[in-house]
């Protein structure tokens, strides 16, 4: 079976990599059983930034995980949030084991990104929305021409926001556009005016460009 790694990763893999492979040579040198160590190390990078093929489901009334992880919240926000009108927050949780490549929920235009310097409190904190750093883009749907929100959010170990897209792309859905590196958490924003149901529950694990979250009117 291939392993397929996300280009966002080379450099820490090429680091990582080396300086892996090369702890392993040494250890072995001294003590041939200790080299399984940083074997266990190098399989750890490479696991961190695997990239699985995904079967994007198809209808564009149906939005899809940004990421993959637990679903650690659904929270109405006021108009005051980041749409500026009332909306349905899914949270997603990202461990270090999880695939951490980041997709779009829909297909659409990339209408703005915002970045946000901030905290790194750990990604379960309930504070961790508001305080932490973040990048928020906001995809409009057409022909509907509402928007949805996608925003990356650093963790305690989390310490850097990869994000491709910039103003005026073109998105497809379950298109890969990004990551957070080293445990982090990932939102869906979605206007409650154009909200039919949320088909996950709190505690659900999700695949990023596979499990439907919504489906919209």
């Amino acid at each position: 079976m291939l392993l397929f790694l996300a280009p966002y990763g080379w450099k820490e893999m090429v680091f990582f990599g080396g300086l892996w492979s090369a702890v392993a040579g040494g250890v072995a040198l001294l003590h041939p059983g200790a080299a399984v160590v940083p074997a266990l190390g190098l399989l750890f990078t490479l696991a961190f930034f695997r990239d699985p093929r995904r079967r994007i489901p198809a209808g564009e009334e149906t939005l899809v995980a940004p990421a993959d992880g637990r679903i650690s919240d659904i929270t109405e926000v006021s108009e005051n949030g980041p749409l500026g009108e009332p909306a349905v927050r899914v949270g997603i949780f990202l461990s270090v084991f999880d695939v951490h490549v980041n997709r779009t929920p829909c297909s659409g235009v990339v209408r703005s990104t915002h970045y946000q310097p901030g905290e790194f409190l750990d990604a379960r904190d309930p504070e961790c929305p508001r305080r932490n750093e973040r990048n928020d883009i906001v995809i409009e749907r057409p022909p509907r021409a509402d928007r949805v929100l996608i925003r990356q959010i650093s963790g305690a170990l989390a310490r850097r926001i990869v994000c491709a897209l910039r103003e005026d792309d073109r998105v497809a859905k379950g298109q890969r556009f990004g990551m957070i590196k080293f445990g982090s958490r990932t939102e869906l924003h979605v206007p409650k005016r154009s909200l039919a149901d949320v088909t996950v529950k709190v505690g659900d694990r999700v695949k990023g460009g596979e499990t439907v979250l919504v489906r919209t009117r």
